[in-house]
This record gives C-alpha cells, sequence and structure tokens, in this order.
C-alpha cells in the first residue's frame, strides 16, 4: 500500500531499541476499551470527572496518532449501557462533558478529514446530543481520513437483540425466510454495517475483559492489554501495542 505515515521511526523507552515503523504490518482497524479514568483521578486526588476530562483530550490525540501511523479504522468505548449504573452525578457529568466533545468534533473531524459515525441505542440519550450525532455524522460523511467510530449507550447484547428483532420482523412480514439468514445478513443488521471487524482491541488499566464490547465482531481479534490507565495511553503506548500485534499468527482457524 501507499506508505502513509508521518512519522516512520520510534525509539522506544526500553533499551532505547528503535522500531521501524515502515516494516511494521499496521492493522486496519484497531478498537480501544477506554479503562482508568476514574482511578486516574483517584490517584491524583482529583474527582472522577477531571479524569474523564483528561481521558476525552486523550481520545483527541489517539485519533490523530492512529491516522499518523497509518491505521485506517479506530473504534472506542464511550459509554456503555451498563454505564447508567453509576451515579447520577456522574452520568450528568459525562453527558455535559459529551456535548462539549461533539460540538468540538464538528470542527476537529472536518479540520483532519475524519469521518466520524456514533454506534449504540440512541434513543435514550437527550435530543439535543441525538441532533448533534446526526450533525456530526453528516458534516463528515464524506471525509476520507480516518473512520473513527465512537460507542455510546452501546451493549453488544443489546445490540444483537435490535439486529435479530430486526431480521425477524423481515421474516415475518415475508421479506426473508430463515435461509436467507447468513452471517453477511446479520452483519448488515448490527450497528457496525460497513465497518470491518478489528484487527486488534486494546484495553487500558489491567482489566482483562470485554465488557460486553463488539462481541460478534471480535471473533477473531487479536487482544492486547496493558495497565496504563486511560489517560496516560499515548502514541509511545498505541506503537507498543502495534509491536505486539506483528507477534502474533493470526489463522483464523486455519493452519499454517
Amino acid at each position: 500500500m501507499t506508505f502513509p505515515f508521518k512519522f516512520t521511526r520510534w525509539r522506544t523507552g526500553m533499551g532505547n531499541t528503535e522500531v521501524d515503523l515502515t516494516k511494521l504490518n499496521i492493522p486496519k482497524h484497531v478498537a480501544i476499551i477506554l479503562d482508568g479514568n476514574g482511578r486516574w483521578a483517584k490517584k491524583r486526588f482529583m474527582p472522577r470527572n477531571y479524569g474523564h476530562i483528561q481521558g476525552a483530550k486523550a481520545v483527541e490525540q489517539i485519533c490523530e496518532d492512529a491516522n499518523n501511523i497509518g491505521i485506517k479504522y479506530l473504534t472506542v468505548y464511550a459509554f456503555s449501557t451498563e454505564n447508567w449504573n453509576r451515579s447520577e452525578e456522574e452520568v450528568d457529568a459525562l453527558m455535559k462533558l459529551l456535548r462539549r466533545y461533539l460540538k468540538n468534533c464538528i470542527e476537529r473531524s472536518n479540520k483532519n478529514n475524519m469521518r466520524v459515525r456514533v454506534i449504540g441505542e440512541k434513543s435514550r440519550l437527550s435530543e439535543d446530543i441525538r441532533n448533534k450525532i446526526d450533525e456530526l455524522e453528516e458534516c463528515s460523511k464524506n471525509n476520507t481520513g480516518l473512520n473513527f467510530t465512537i460507542a455510546l449507550n452501546y451493549g453488544s447484547r443489546d445490540e444483537i437483540r435490535r439486529a435479530v428483532s430486526e431480521i425477524a420482523t423481515e421474516v415475518s412480514e415475508g421479506k426473508l425466510s430463515p435461509d436467507d439468514i447468513s452471517e453477511s445478513l446479520i452483519n448488515e443488521h448490527l450497528d457496525t454495517s460497513g465497518l470491518p471487524d478489528p484487527d486488534l482491541l486494546i484495553r487500558t488499566s489491567g482489566e482483562e475483559r470485554l465488557s460486553n464490547f463488539l462481541l460478534w465482531q471480535l471473533a477473531y481479534t487479536e487482544f492486547y492489554f496493558t495497565d496504563v490507565l486511560w489517560p496516560d495511553f499515548n502514541k509511545e503506548e498505541l506503537i507498543k501495542a502495534v509491536v505486539k500485534y506483528n507477534g502474533r499468527d493470526r489463522r483464523f482457524g486455519k493452519v499454517k
């Protein structure tokens, strides 16, 4: 492929080893579970919302870094269906932060030629947030740079349930036969329709679980877990994950 990197060499912090990024197989699609904002703030004797604010800034930077090393698709888990169970104060603060982030993202997406999509069950979000999401997706739909997807009020089980319900309705209406139901048809009814499955999943903060994120789409994805808390995750940490990814043997069930 045409070499897209805006920087080509990276000197690691361990042993001052230099990595030539042109020699790496860059994953096409990276998904990230953003974890550790609250613990990051607690370590600094700050309120949890301060951690979320810094986490949002880290998202902005990692979009630029991902694009610069040649990643084509980036999907982040920003707010899950289970996150509503947090305190009302924290949820309100997150929604306030989301409003500000979406507003800024409109300008940033066009400046950086970035296409932005939002997946998840949007009906529970307030009307002004839904309108801002529509505006963001519409104004960035023709951008040809990084494909950035934000999972908001997203839960994979809920996504699959909604897809099954849609397919069942089409069968009951005679638009589909049960024999028509294939993996590709299910893919078309998922929130991620049109997106390739992730090649690499990164989860920060030391937790090692999927937390109801992209359960269908991660079937053959490589996993990378790091103890780094999300606000501290940066270009160096991203490249570490990509280097680790290059050491994996992706067989997709086949024997080599």
